[in-house]
């Protein structure tokens, strides 16, 4: 059952209005009312508030890592364990085709259903995750593969056990080791980009957002009960945060944005599954285009922060 929220009523009841033309075999009423349901798909959508924005991008049925994988790479074999503890699986690493082009695919994976959610963690990854994403990056590096990111998480998981492990010395190590990788990396966020667990795999020559996807320092939650100690000022830490593509790209602190589907893409994985291959193999060609792109990619990354009066 998909599902709706508060400010989809109107476009689920006018689906459920043509599903029952298509039973009555209605071909003018289902005409018609499909002009009446990309109306609203287009009001709806047009006019979204940031804290709306968030919700699409924490809608349960928005694609996940493993869904875009499963959709736009070929001949897939994945790569597991960072050499060092364990196999976290809220970080998922594969290599295979994308386009016809060989590649290496990162991803952050939130899990779907109690058991899956569980194992991945929510997707939030260990320190482990980050070492294994690193470990894979540099084997990328050494097979001359390009490198796609996928990121999707509330953030790095603020367990003790993973503050024992080097939690911070993990994202702050691929930080450092992702800013000078001799391969071009184009890094995505496909739905929640939370704080420093998001930044880990955010360090690349092409950082692109999907449209209903957000990025921030800190979830809107932590950042209401930071600032005001009320949880009823979600919707005005969401607008403060200035977490949106669109908010970002003026800022210069993301390089793209990906159009999603009239309808978004949690309603059409598949078009969105495409725009994000296609995405990723223009940028690909204008990255190979630019023969010095690692000293691009530095002097892009030390120009965040900088602002004029």
């Amino acid at each position: 059952m998909a599902t709706y929220l508060n400010f989809e009523q109107k476009i689920k009841n006018i689906q459920d209005d043509i599903e029952s033309a298509t039973i009555r075999g209605d071909a003018h009423a289902q005409k018609i009312l499909q002009k009446a349901l990309h109306k609203e798909i287009t009001q709806v959508y047009k006019n979204m508030s940031d804290y709306q924005k968030l919700q699409l991008a924490r809608h349960p049925d928005r694609p996940y890592a493993m869904d875009y994988i499963e959709l736009i790479v070929k001949n897939k074999y994945e790569i597991c364990g960072d050499r060092h503890f364990r196999d976290d699986k809220a970080i998922v690493c594969f290599i295979g085709k994308i386009g016809g082009r060989h590649a290496i695919v990162i991803g952050e994976e939130k899990g779907r259903g109690t058991k899956n959610k569980l194992m991945r963690n929510f997707g939030m990854p260990h320190p482990e995750g980050y070492r294994k994403a690193l470990r894979i990056a540099k084997l990328a590096e050494k097979f001359n593969l390009p490198l796609l990111m996928l990121i999707d998480t509330s953030g790095a998981y603020p367990g003790v056990a993973a503050e024992e492990r080097g939690q911070s010395e993990a994202i702050a190590k691929n930080l450092q080791e992702f800013a000078a990788l001799k391969i071009p990396t184009i890094s995505i966020v496909i739905g929640e980009g939370g704080s420093g667990g998001a930044l880990a795999l955010g360090v690349a020559d092409k950082l692109a957002m999907m449209q209903y996807s957000i990025f921030s320092v800190i979830s809107p939650e932590g950042c209401a009960a930071i600032l005001w100690n009320d949880p009823n000022k979600l919707e005005t830490a969401t607008k403060a945060l200035k977490i949106t593509p669109n908010e970002l790209k003026k800022l210069k602190l993301i390089d793209d944005i990906i159009q999603e589907p009239d309808i978004g893409a949690h309603r059409d994985k598949y078009s969105a599954a495409k725009a994000i291959e296609q995405y990723f193999l223009q940028a690909l060609d204008e990255i190979e285009q630019n023969e010095t792109y690692v000293q691009t990619r530095y002097e892009r990354l030390m120009r965040y922060g900088v602002f004029e009066n």
